[in-house]
């Protein structure tokens, strides 16, 4: 076995520990809610609460050391590694190295990915199940009348869970990963919004409520974040997701 498949192992099996290590914070990201947590989802729905759904510190834990190894460990060893790369060949000169450090880099890059596309649909999922934060429905129940004070009253609940839930997330976090779950949680709403618009293209009576929806959404996202990281956050983190870009084409 060469040196850089018996470091590849190990980071391997570094993730899979840490995984297991977790195991019980990640199990409602990767099985969705578990049968007792549904049914109480489901009173809490009865009951019209806005409490918003809150992300564990072990979760932020797991995330930001997943981060740190894609990021800066991985690196290191890799950098190491190519410092000896004249070294780790074998006798026809074929070189050994990059092949497994690559799949490394291709695994790290993946649960990543995963895990952080799993917490978004999470929140997501939350601020969908209840009456009075679910955005298709307030969409639906605007009239064409009806103009941006009384859409921002429509979605007074929805705008406060979301509040929560980015104050929640920029405590658990570290700065890169909490602007991309806010980006995330701030498209995957676009897109509801979105669909609501393709669904409804000849027909204009919606358009207004759903310009000034994309309005707020934009206020609560890039507000927020913009108070808790201020300098620390770059410009293109403030710009719209590509669902609130689109939907805003359907508009114009």
């Amino acid at each position: 076995m060469s040196l850089e498949s018996a470091i590849a192992d190990v980071e391997r099996e570094v993730m899979k520990a840490l995984e297991k290590q977790y195991m019980e914070t990640l199990m409602p990201l990767r099985d969705g809610i578990p049968k007792i947590l549904e049914k109480h989802v489901q009173r809490l729905t009865r009951r019209q609460s806005v409490a918003p759904y809150v992300v564990p510190n072990q979760l932020g834990t797991f995330m930001n050391t997943v981060k740190r190894m894609l990021d800066v460990l991985h690196c290191r060893v890799e950098d190491i590694l190519k410092s000896w790369a004249s070294y780790l060949t074998i006798a026809n000169g074929t070189t050994l190295f990059g092949e497994q450090m690559n799949s490394i880099t291709v695994m790290l890059r993946k649960k990543y990915k995963k895990y952080l596309q799993a917490i978004v649909e999470k929140i997501v999922s939350e601020t969908q199940a209840n009456r009075t934060t679910r955005l298709k429905r307030i969409l639906e129940e605007t009239k064409e009348t009806e103009g941006e004070s009384e859409m921002r009253e429509r979605m007074q609940a929805l705008r406060a869970q979301l509040s929560d839930s980015i104050h929640n997330l920029h405590g658990v976090f570290s700065c890169r990963i909490f602007v991309a779950i806010c980006r995330g949680f701030w498209d995957r709403l676009g897109q509801i919004v979105l669909r609501f618009l393709e669904s409804r293209k000849e027909n204009r009576i919606w358009y207004r409520g759903s310009d000034y929806a994309l309005g707020i959404l934009d206020d609560v996202f890039a507000s927020e974040m913009q108070k808790l990281l201020g300098n620390a956050l770059q410009d293109k983190d403030l710009d719209p997701p590509q669902s609130v870009i689109d939907a805003r084409s359907i508009l114009c």
